[in-house]
């Protein structure tokens, strides 16, 4: 109980470190929160900031997910600790929530889409390309990021039930109600641009500037 307490914690803190907030006011002199959907993740860098430090903050995002897993299995590792795969999920969970309430920018984060991304690869990293590849060619199409996003998101719990290798550690399991628990919090992040997707309202990125 005392190494899940512990692995939550650093993770959530983790995920806490927003880049986009960082890298906004370190190279535009102002907090990407109060630009363009007051978003701070990695799409309101591209139309804030620009195409540098967006994906900067991308890989940086990406990165939190990956380190924050590697950190639940090392402790797990240290400790002997048998069932490893809770750790992996509690440590995915916080560090999203982290990255959506950081306690170090006034609770106010990102979506965690690129975050959820490094978790899945760590993962799985089957799933998690599957995952990346079908919302790139979603947002391709539709040039919306929200749609391919949500739509990931959906397919993570779905492509657990099929696919039962390639999992970082498969003690304890439990991996579908895992999945499911992130794909409600990325939903539930993407409320507003789900709300404008229903209407025909939703922004679109253009692949020409």
């Amino acid at each position: 109980m005392v190494l899940n307490v512990i692995t939550a914690i650093i993770s959530y803190l983790i995920g806490s470190i927003n880049f986009s907030v960082i890298l906004s006011k370190k190279i535009a002199g102002f907090d990407v929160r109060e630009k363009g959907s007051g978003n701070a993740g990695s799409t309101n860098m591209l139309r804030s900031v620009g195409k540098k430090a967006a994906a900067l903050t991308l890989i940086c995002d990406i990165l939190k997910g990956i380190i924050a897993i590697l950190i639940a299995m090392f402790i797990g590792w240290i400790f002997n600790v048998e069932n490893k795969s809770l750790l992996v999920q509690i440590s995915g969970i916080a560090v999203v929530i982290g990255h959506t309430f950081p306690i170090f920018f006034g609770f106010k984060g990102g979506k965690g889409v690129a975050t959820s991304l490094g978790i899945l690869i760590m993962t799985n990293w089957q799933i998690g390309l599957i995952c990346l590849v079908f919302g790139i060619v979603l947002i391709i199409l539709t040039r919306m990021v929200s749609l391919g996003s949500c739509t990931a998101a959906v397919l993570f719990p779905v492509l657990t039930l099929f696919i039962t290798e390639n999992y970082i550690v498969t003690q304890g399991s439990g991996y579908f109600i895992y999945s499911i628990i992130l794909a409600v919090i990325v939903l539930f992040n993407h409320r507003s641009n789900i709300k404008r997707i229903l209407e025909g309202k939703e922004n679109k990125i253009s692949f020409k500037k």
